[in-house]
């Protein structure tokens, strides 16, 4: 069987936005998974039936560590000869395929799954528009995971549109929708988990799933939660997912605000995100930029209407007025409003509610993706082929 090499920076991008990827492509090649994180990752691997190699990579901009795991996966892939490298992530995809194209490596492609770039300025920016071109330089085939992305990336001039390509109507994965299954619960199951969070039986529950960062627009939220909960006490926000004050904090506001009110529940990181899903009423994810959200595909298949900002990724998922809301970005006026009609207005979120799911087993079910990226893997190697002997 021929090669494949799949780099993350870390594998908690393996675990989450890949989940049973790599395992399924497994079937017809020899998958390499390399990542960060050398004791996660070989877990990963075993879980996963795949083996795995340690690169240390960083999120940031490291010069010397980077340029320390550019050698080391060059002297690998060297080694291996594999037939496709696939990177995803912006470490792991400027570190990837540049070594990727040093090692002769030829199929190279990458994903595109969001752009931090897009919230930075001066002279970061010009860094990463740099690196950025470069990465899709040394790409043979470059795949945005949304039609958004697919336009920043023309707009941007990042590379010529020859070499993009959308697989199916966007997502990096996919959503496994049996998975994801609100029928798999009862309402004795959902209420007992409400009552073991401690969420008052009849509140409304909304709902966020991701970094407890500032781009995620977590101020806008928690605020606009704070003023809605003075209208109508019978409302709750439940957080789900890790804080990074180190790289993207929140403001000392919102944090105060996260630990004082006794409205504002924290759960932290958690694997398996729906028995939370299953507790809450509406999610809300006011980001300020994505590649092709899987929360919101999720909470879709779990049957959960959304409010979601007006950006790529977000705006394709959500169809205002029938599966959700969308609203502007950084707009925490327009965030209240949005919450404060999904709590007065029950027959709207009802009838949203109704069409949630159908959006998502319709469009986004996984293994329709797993085989669309097959696919393409497979013309790519046609392609390879006809120009060898051309």
């Amino acid at each position: 069987m021929a090669k494949l090499i799949r780099i993350t920076t870390i594998p908690l991008s393996l675990e989450k936005l890949l989940e049973g990827q790599l395992t399924f492509m497994s079937n017809n090649y020899e998958v390499t998974a390399v990542s960060a994180e050398k004791k996660r990752l070989e877990k990963y691997g075993q879980e996963n039936k795949v083996d795995t190699f340690h690169v240390g990579m960083t999120r940031e901009i490291t010069p010397l560590l980077d340029t320390k795991a550019l050698l080391k996966l060059y002297s690998f892939l060297r080694k291996e000869k594999p037939l496709i490298v696939h990177t995803h992530t912006p470490k792991a995809g400027i570190i990837g395929m540049l070594a990727a194209k040093m090692a002769g490596v030829p199929i190279r492609l990458h994903t595109v799954a969001g752009m931090p770039l897009m919230e930075t300025t001066g002279a970061k920016r010009r860094i990463l528009n740099n690196v950025e071109k470069l990465t899709y330089a040394c790409a043979t085939k470059v795949y945005p995971n949304s039609e958004g992305l697919y336009k920043i990336i023309l707009d941007e001039k990042f590379t010529s549109e020859n070499k993009l390509k959308v697989l199916g109507k966007g997502s990096s994965n996919g959503i496994d929708t049996n998975y994801f299954n609100p029928g798999q619960y009862s309402e004795e199951e959902r209420a007992e988990f409400k009552k073991r969070l401690k969420i008052p039986e009849n509140d409304t529950v909304f709902i966020f799933v991701g970094r407890l960062v500032a781009d995620k627009g977590i101020n806008e939220l928690v605020q606009a939660f704070e003023e809605l909960e003075k209208i109508h006490g019978n409302i709750s926000l439940l957080l789900v997912g890790p804080f990074e004050q180190e790289l993207d904090p929140i403001s000392e506001t919102s944090l105060r605000l996260i630990n004082s009110c006794p409205k504002i529940f924290t759960v932290g990181y958690q694997e398996d995100v729906r028995p939370y899903l299953m507790v809450s009423d509406v999610l809300t994810f006011p980001s300020y930029r994505e590649g092709f959200p899987n929360v919101v595909m999720q909470a879709g298949a779990m049957g959960l209407p959304a409010i979601v900002t007006n950006i790529n990724g977000c705006n394709e998922i959500i169809e205002e007025g029938k599966n959700g809301t969308v609203i502007p970005v950084k707009d925490r006026s327009a965030l209240q409003g949005a919450m404060r009609k999904m709590v007065e207005n029950k027959s709207w979120r009802t009838q949203l509610q109704k069409n949630a799911r159908k959006k998502i087993t319709d469009n986004f079910e996984r293994e329709i993706f797993w085989q669309l990226l097959l696919e393409e893997y497979k013309l790519q190697e046609k392609y390879l082929g006809e120009k060898k002997f051309s």
